[in-house]
């Protein structure tokens, strides 16, 4: 049994509304607590890291904000995933007045609109509950960007299956010429051929011009599963957009999050595989590795509050700087090539090379 990790990082948010958005959808409306309000003041496309304790095993997940700026809300989107037990749990058996252990919101995928910013287009490319982030941009730079526009592609197998239609709905009656929203259907007949089938890279690139000339995309926000990101990046590069103008996030894995297993420590007269010193909330302290442990791991068996969510390597909860030797990183889906080169790593996927590393979680 996994052990719970006791922190001061997560806020109790009560729920308020639950609104049912398909048959395996849900958006769930919180509020935070009257002293933790500043904290979750968001930018558009950052996600919650939920916590939820089970038979003593604690699980962590990371859901989308789906509110727009002006909605004076805090909103996110869930969706059953097959053996998620944290979604089914929550789009079975969630309701108001119950109350979610919740950390600050995170993520650098996003966009704060800007009022005074020249005219620019905006595109989203989503699958399934990828819409979520991307709602919230769509709605906070329509609304306080007045001569942007934004223009969504957006794929899903059914009709039945599309989470805020209703919202994307109003969104187009509101901004009527400046939102354009396309959706692609895989398993459901569209008198157009091109609204039908597998949403790819090729797909993309024959609806896209269409739509907006695509030299004219200020920014372009993608996120689904696996696959998505690389598709679109393909289409959307050969098309001419700038890579650095391309902001990626991906699903986690579709289990959900694993909590982080606890390897035994090294025995008291064994010499350990490293040394992790680890710099976090102020405070440094020197932890002896086992073999075959992640930077996180280790600071978690050694009692600290290290901050995680995903484990997959597809969030950066557990993002920290390398500032003494160095680590060897199994995946990366979410540090972008200036936080690389600038030495910061994802610890729940780091493990020392040589025995010595030095990490810190207070830098940005």
């Amino acid at each position: 049994m996994t052990a719970v990790t006791t922190s001061t990082r997560f806020h109790p948010l009560r729920v308020t509304r639950i609104d049912r958005e398909t048959p395996d959808a849900i958006a769930v409306t919180l509020q935070p607590p009257p002293q933790a309000e500043a904290l979750f003041r968001f930018t558009p496309g950052q996600y919650l890291t939920f916590r939820r304790v089970v038979d003593g095993e604690e699980q962590r997940r990371s859901y989308s904000i789906c509110a727009g700026l002006d909605e004076g809300a805090l909103r996110v989107g869930i969706k059953r995933v097959p053996g998620g037990s944290f979604s089914a749990w929550a789009v079975d058996r969630l309701q108001p007045g119950d109350v979610l252990d919740a950390m600050p919101p995170e993520g650098r995928f996003g966009l704060m609109p800007d009022p005074a910013a020249p005219p620019r287009t905006i595109l989203g490319i989503a699958c399934g509950s990828g819409i979520t982030p991307i709602l919230s941009i769509a709605t906070s730079v329509l609304a306080r960007e007045p001569h942007s526009r934004v223009v969504l592609l957006y794929g899903n197998r059914s009709a039945a299956d599309i989470m805020f239609r209703t919202a994307l709905e109003e969104l187009k009656d509101r901004h009527l010429h400046r939102f354009a929203v396309v959706h692609v259907l895989s398993r459901e007949k569209h008198e157009l051929e091109t609204l039908h089938g597998r949403f790819d890279a090729a797909r993309i690139q024959a609806l896209l011009p269409g739509l907006v000339p695509p030299g004219s995309i200020a920014e372009a926000f993608l996120c689904g599963p696996e696959g998505l990101a690389e598709s679109a990046t393909a289409a959307l590069t050969a098309l001419g957009v700038p890579h650095e103008h391309i902001h990626v996030e991906r699903f986690t894995p579709a289990g959900g999050t694993l909590a982080p297993r606890r390897a035994q420590p090294p025995a008291p007269d064994a010499q350990p595989a490293a040394t992790a010193t680890i710099t976090l909330d102020g405070v440094t302290r020197s932890v002896p590795m086992a073999a075959g442990e992640t930077v996180l791991e280790a600071g978690l068996r050694a009692g600290l509050d290290v901050p995680w969510s995903c484990r997959g390597g597809m969030c950066c909860t557990c993002r920290a700087k390398v500032t003494e030797g160095a680590v060897a990183m199994d995946t990366n889906y979410s540090l972008q090539p200036w936080e690389l080169e600038a030495g910061f790593v994802l610890t729940c996927q780091s493990r020392p090379v040589g025995t010595q590393v030095s990490v810190d979680y207070d830098a940005t």
